[in-house]
């Protein structure tokens, strides 16, 4: 399912336009992405919870080379799925 069918979907279920089904969807990832940068988590009981962890510095190998690298440190999003979600799936 990519963003448009979504939005399609939220609008039949919710009885509400497409535009609104839309700004909806686009508020709550702008919202979701404001609060994970601030290094908050987001919980959605029975769907699930997104949350930052740290990935810390580590070597790597260039595949094509074999040549040592670093792999530098980043932030990365993880995302646990809720009981409810599971049960569904």
């Amino acid at each position: 399912m990519n963003k448009a069918e979504l939005v399609d979907a939220m609008a039949a279920g919710a009885g509400i336009s497409k535009a609104d089904a839309k700004r909806a969807l686009d508020s709550f990832i702008d919202a979701t992405a404001g609060a994970l940068g601030k290094g908050d988590r987001v919980s959605l009981v029975g769907f699930g919870s997104f949350s930052v962890t740290h990935r810390a510095a580590r070597k790597g190998r260039n595949p094509q080379t074999g040549k040592e690298i670093t792999i530098a440190a980043k932030n990365v999003i993880k995302f646990k799925a809720g009981a409810e979600l599971n049960s569904k799936v």
